[in-house]
């Protein structure tokens, strides 16, 4: 009878302890139903130790393929790693998670933004041209014809004193015979006292007009000396330097003021450089300037600006300054063209490498790192550049951490999952349509899912017989191959649109 009776008992105990069992590892076993691990199973069987409330969840992702996107948590179909939460305040503020791995395989570096010394700067074209001040033009006060012509090459270097020519002027030669007359009158007459006061005075006169009309005193004496006018006049070089322009030849006639020659001293030479008007108001006297040519690479000269001239150029809408450099060495050769670097330093400003600085469009991003793998985009405003670093007018403060290596990549993946809204413009309610197209069958793509264009697919150019002529044994992504379905959509990774998958062919 006890025998019975404890028969009897013993599947409602087994009940019963089936039932604790159930109750205790609940968690675990829905977890292993689902095809969860024991991780999942105890992180959900203790939700005082979750970051994140399931209420601010917004969806869960991979961190090596931030484009899979699924509600809830679960293994990525790519990698098969436990998904990971992300929180719509992290949605929102478009942070990227990179973890330590990822960070190493695709090079991620940072700095600190911080406050240097700021020198803003600007380039101009520059030609190194002759110094006016030393040009010097050889001219005759009498006519006459040149005998010989001794500097017969445009280029050649002549000295101070030297003899570029010989000419016969009857002119010269006519106020040499009456200063000859005049001195011997004047020595004749020097013992009689009544001539005495009237010869030495013509005698000064004459001696004065050959003067004027060219001849140097060295000349004067030799033909006072000689006691004969001299038929053919040597003239000489008034300065040192090269000849640049020759407008004589040998048998010439020329008359007075007529320019023969032209010489220029090379020893000192113009930079002019033409600045844009909008950077003029940043050009003074005395700025200092920094002059490189392709002439001679790797060597650059430092001078100061010597002259704004008061006037620009109105075809080009461009001011022109002077800097005056010595050229002892005659490396600076005029028409040569010059770069120019005109700077002013403008204090201490906050600063970011160029590296971190994304375009996207009107807005320039960098990423904040904010500790923990994750980056924060942020749209800063920049102003000048100088030496590899922007200046930050706005948008980030002294001691923040930016990345600065492998940023494209940050911002692509940023792109793709969560920094929508500083890369796509805002959309235009007015043109969106009120209703969507009546032959679209395939379903919208879920809200956490992005818009891509559909790729250009040899089934999706394929005319719509020949897309029906054979029967479909489903669905698939052409990105994805291993994405299979059963009727048509979006895929899961990607959203592009799934295409058909010919029967007979395996997925």
């Amino acid at each position: 009878m006890t025998a019975k009776r404890s028969s009897r008992w013993l599947p409602f105990g087994l009940l019963g302890l089936l039932a604790l069992l159930a109750v205790v590892y609940r968690g675990p076993l829905s977890t292993w139903f689902r095809g969860g691990s024991s991780g999942e199973t105890t992180a959900s069987a203790a939700p005082s130790s979750e970051p994140h409330a399931l209420a601010d969840v917004d969806h869960y992702t991979c961190s090596m393929h931030p484009s899979v996107k699924q509600p809830g948590p679960g293994k990525c179909p790519i990698c098969g790693m436990d998904l990971i939460p992300v929180t719509r305040e992290q949605q929102n503020a478009g942070v990227v998670l990179i973890d330590e791995h990822r960070r190493q395989l695709i090079g991620v570096r940072t700095a600190p933004v911080a406050e240097g010394p700021r020198r803003r700067s600007f380039r101009a074209l520059g030609r190194v041209t002759y110094d006016e001040s030393t040009l010097t033009d050889v001219t005759l006060k009498v006519r006459g014809f040149i005998t010989r012509l001794l500097v017969n090459e445009t280029g050649q270097h002549v000295a101070r004193g030297q003899t570029l020519l010989t000419l016969y002027s009857p002119d010269l030669y006519s106020a040499e015979q009456d200063f000859l007359l005049a001195s011997r009158g004047a020595t004749a007459a020097s013992a009689d006292a009544a001539e005495g006061s009237r010869a030495p005075a013509f005698a000064r006169a004459a001696r004065k007009r050959l003067d004027l009309l060219g001849l140097s005193g060295a000349q004067i004496e030799a033909i006072l000396a000689r006691g004969e006018p001299e038929e053919n006049s040597a003239v000489a070089s008034p300065a040192s330097g090269f000849v640049i322009e020759k407008n004589i030849v040998e048998g010439a006639a020329v008359e007075p003021g007529m320019r023969l020659l032209r010489i220029a001293a090379l020893d000192r030479v113009w930079v002019e450089a033409d600045v844009y008007e909008a950077d003029l108001a940043r050009v003074r006297v005395g700025q200092p300037a920094r002059v490189t040519l392709d002439y001679l690479p790797g060597k650059s000269y430092d001078a100061k600006v010597a002259f704004v001239y008061p006037y620009l150029e109105s075809g080009a809408r461009t001011g022109r300054v002077r800097i005056e450099l010595p050229n002892k060495a005659g490396e600076l050769r005029p028409g040569m063209y010059a770069s120019v670097e005109l700077g002013s330093d403008v204090g201490s400003r906050l600063e970011v490498p160029v590296a971190a600085v994304v375009y996207t469009g009107p807005r320039r991003l960098v990423f904040v790192d904010l500790g923990e793998g994750r980056f924060s985009p942020r749209e800063i405003q920049v102003g000048s550049e100088a030496d590899g670093m922007y200046e930050v007018l706005s948008g980030l403060a002294a001691g923040e951490v930016v990345a600065t290596s492998g940023v494209f990549l940050i911002a692509a993946e940023a792109r793709i999952s969560t920094a929508a809204k500083y890369w796509d413009s805002a959309p235009d309610a007015t043109s969106a349509p009120a209703t969507a197209p009546a032959q679209s069958s395939v379903p919208p793509a879920p809200s956490s899912m992005p818009m891509r264009p559909p790729a250009p697919t040899a089934s999706r150019l394929a005319a719509p017989s020949a897309r029906t002529s054979a029967p479909a044994a489903g669905f698939s992504c052409p990105m994805h191959p291993e994405v299979h379905q059963n009727a048509p959509g979006k895929c899961p990774i990607c959203g592009m649109d799934l295409v058909p998958t010919p029967s007979g062919s395996k997925p």
